[in-house]
C-alpha cells in the first residue's frame, strides 16, 4: 500500500493540504495506485458486510469553513489559533485578540476571536486541525413544517431538530468545530500530520460543540445485504479484469509526462480534462472518444497559450512543445481507454459503498436553492487504512453539481 504521505498532495514537510479521490490514484501513482484503490474498496466492502479485519477506518467529510488550526506552540508553550499559514516559514499564529485584529477583519475576525476564547478551554496538548461549523450564525428555521437549528459554513446546510439532543447541545454552544487531523513534533515546522483526532481526553465545556468526524453507525443500518455485497464484488471483478489490460510501462511514461505539466501547462493535464466531465455531471461513456478528446484538449490549451504571447520566438517555442506533447500523448490513447474504463468501474463500486454510508446520517444535510431547501448527502468520506494511507470517497457528480448551483453561505 502507498504511504500516508504519498496519498496526500502535500508539501515536503508532510502537512495535510489535500486528499485525492480514490479513482484518481491510478493517474497519480500508476499500477501501484490502482492496486491500492482496489484494496481500499475491498476492505470497505468487507467492513460493510460485517467481515472487517479492522484494516480500514472511516471518517465523514464535513463541509466546514474555514479550516482552523489550534493547540500549543512548542516554541513558547502558548495556546494559539491559526489559518493554513500556520506551517509557513514565517508562521502566522494568533495568540491574542490584538494579533487577530491586526490580521483579520469582518466576519472572519469575530470567528477567530470566538475560536481563540472557546477552544482554549479544551486543554489541547498538541496541534489539531478542524473545520469550523458555526459561531454566532445559527438560525432557527422551518423545514417541512418542523423547527430546525441550521448552520451553513460553506455549500451544505446542516440541520438538526430544535428539540433533539444534538439540537440542545448546539443551542448552548458558542462555536462548533469538527476535528480531523492531528499534528505532532518538536516545533511547528517539523510537525507531521496523521489522520484522525482523539478528542476523548479533551475538556467538554457546553460552549463548545465538537466532533471527531469518525463515521458512526449508531442505528446499525449501514450493513450490506448479500446481494449488495455481490454487486460491489462484481464491479471490483470488472475493475480487476480491466486492470490486467493496462500496460504498466506505458502508464508510467504517461505519468512522467503529466508530471512535467506544471504552471501554465497544468490546464492541459489529464486530470484537469477529466474534471471537465465531472463539472458537467457527465460520466465518460465513450472512452475512445474521450481519449481523442484529450488530444484536442491539449491542442486547444497550447493554442490559447500561443495567442497570449506576442513575439514569434515565444510562439515558436510553444508550438514546438505543442507538437512534441501531442506526438507523445498519441502513443497512449489505447492505454488511456483502459485507464478510464478502470476508473469507471472503481467509481461504480465506490458509489454503491457511498450510497450505503449515506443511509446513516447523524445530522440533516440540505442545499439551499432559490426554491427552498433540498435534501442532499454529506460531502463524502475519508477511508484510512492501518498504515495511515487515506483517500476520499465523494459522489463527485452530486457534490460538484451542488457546488456550482447551491446558494453558498457567502451568497446570503
Amino acid at each position: 500500500m502507498l504511504t500516508f504521505k504519498e496519498f496526500l498532495l502535500e508539501d515536503k514537510s508532510g502537512k495535510n493540504l489535500h486528499l485525492e479521490h480514490l479513482e484518481d490514484e491510478i493517474i497519480n501513482f500508476g499500477v501501484g495506485g490502482a492496486r491500492g484503490a482496489i484494496n481500499f474498496l475491498q476492505e470497505l466492502r468487507n467492513m460493510l458486510s460485517g467481515n472487517s479485519s479492522g484494516g480500514v477506518n472511516m471518517t465523514v467529510k464535513w463541509d466546514g469553513a474555514p479550516a482552523i488550526f489550534t493547540g500549543i506552540d512548542p516554541a513558547d508553550g502558548k495556546f494559539f489559533v491559526a489559518k493554513k499559514s500556520v506551517f509557513n516559514i514565517n508562521p502566522k499564529l494568533y495568540k491574542s485578540n490584538k494579533e487577530i485584529d491586526d490580521d483579520v477583519s469582518g466576519a472572519l475576525n469575530e470567528k477567530f476571536k470566538t475560536a481563540f476564547a472557546e477552544l482554549s478551554k479544551l486543554g489541547i496538548k498538541n496541534v489539531l486541525q478542524g473545520d469550523l461549523m458555526f459561531t454566532n450564525d445559527i438560525n432557527k428555521e422551518k423545514i417541512d413544517g418542523e423547527s430546525y437549528l441550521t448552520f451553513q459554513p460553506n455549500t451544505i446546510v446542516y440541520a438538526t431538530p430544535v428539540d433533539s439532543e444534538l439540537g440542545r447541545q448546539i443551542s448552548k454552544a458558542k462555536i462548533g468545530i469538527v476535528f480531523h487531523t492531528t499534528y505532532t513534533g518538536k516545533s511547528l515546522p517539523e510537525m507531521k500530520a496523521s489522520f484522525g483526532a482523539n478528542i476523548s481526553s479533551l475538556k467538554k465545556p457546553t460552549s463548545v460543540w465538537m466532533d471527531d468526524a469518525t463515521y458512526k453507525d449508531v442505528s446499525g443500518k449501514a450493513t450490506f445485504t448479500k446481494s449488495e455485497t455481490d454487486a460491489v464484488t462484481a464491479k471490483l471483478s470488472l475493475a480487476g479484469s480491466i486492470f490486467r489490460r493496462i500496460n504498466a510501462t506505458l502508464l508510467e511514461k504517461f505519468i512522467r509526462l503529466q508530471g512535467a505539466m506544471t504552471g501554465n501547462l497544468s490546464g492541459a493535464s489529464f486530470k484537469t480534462y477529466l474534471n471537465t466531465f465531472v463539472r458537467k455531471g457527465l460520466v465518460v461513456k465513450d472512452v475512445k472518444g474521450a481519449t481523442v478528446g484529450y488530444l484536442k484538449h491539449v491542442d486547444n490549451h497550447f493554442t490559447k497559450m500561443k495567442d497570449k504571447v506576442k513575439t514569434s520566438g515565444a510562439k515558436g517555442k510553444i508550438e514546438r512543445n505543442q507538437k512534441e506533447y501531442l506526438r507523445e500523448f498519441a502513443k497512449h490513447t489505447r492505454n488511456l481507454e483502459n485507464v478510464i474504463s478502470f476508473q469507471n468501474s472503481l467509481v461504480a463500486a465506490k458509489q454503491l459503498i457511498v450510497n450505503k454510508l449515506n443511509s446513516v446520517k447523524s445530522i440533516g444535510t440540505f442545499i439551499k436553492t432559490d426554491k427552498g431547501y433540498k435534501v442532499t448527502n454529506p460531502e463524502g468520506y475519508v477511508a484510512i487504512d492501518s498504515g495511515g494511507s487515506a483517500v476520499k470517497l465523494v459522489d463527485r457528480m452530486e457534490f460538484s453539481y451542488n457546488n456550482f448551483t447551491a446558494i453558498k453561505s457567502w451568497d446570503k
